[in-house]
């Protein structure tokens, strides 16, 4: 017992590590298409503003990043119309960009035009379609299990100053948010 939980440790330990291993760096550069039919080059144009980007390249991992929309929604991009002196607002572009390379490439309008159909109108600039090839981004990124979404904030000029990946969890989001606002801090 003791074996197999040293051995949990130490390939949970090397898979934070190698998670991490990204901060510092630049995002890698990456053209991708909103659901409102705008194009957006990362980091390019989020450049100046603290940013979230959430990215899935396969279905499993993308029904997993759906997951995320309605708290990442309500934590970084609704802003109330009638703040009280206790809300705070994150002044940050947040994106999910499923990610279609390989064989999946030619579903892309498909699945692009599916999607404008059931989420949320509110969501859809934030929602980035990706096309094109894989190796650059496992590379630069460190992916290592595609059924997982990954998650970067980026500081203003596009450096990785926080990375994390998998289903959606509370303890998850306030990392992020701890991020975000520690990093704003440091400003």
């Amino acid at each position: 017992m003791k074996k197999i939980f040293a051995i949990t440790l130490v390939i949970s330990i090397t898979s934070l590590s190698q998670l991490n291993a990204q901060v510092g760096d630049p995002f890698p550069e990456m053209e991708a298409e909103t659901l409102t039919n705008e194009f957006v080059d990362l980091p390019k144009d989020i450049s100046g503003k603290y940013s979230l980007v959430g990215l899935a390249y396969s279905k499993k991992a993308e029904d997993y990043l759906k997951g995320w929309f309605e708290p990442v929604y309500n934590q970084f991009i609704y802003k109330n119309p009638n703040p009280g002196p206790f809300d705070f607002s994150f002044d940050v572009y947040t994106y999910f960009v499923p990610m279609f390379t390989g064989a999946k490439r030619p579903a892309y309008k498909k699945v692009m035009n599916k999607l404008k159909k059931t989420i949320d109108e509110r969501m859809q600039p934030n929602v980035l379609f990706y096309k094109g090839t894989l190796k650059e981004y496992k590379e630069a990124l460190n992916f290592d299990g595609k059924d997982l979404p990954y998650f970067y904030v980026l500081d203003p000029n596009g450096k990785i100053v926080y990375a994390t990946s998998g289903k959606y969890t509370q303890r998850k989001m306030q990392e992020i948010t701890d991020a975000v606002e520690s990093a704003m801090e440091m400003e």
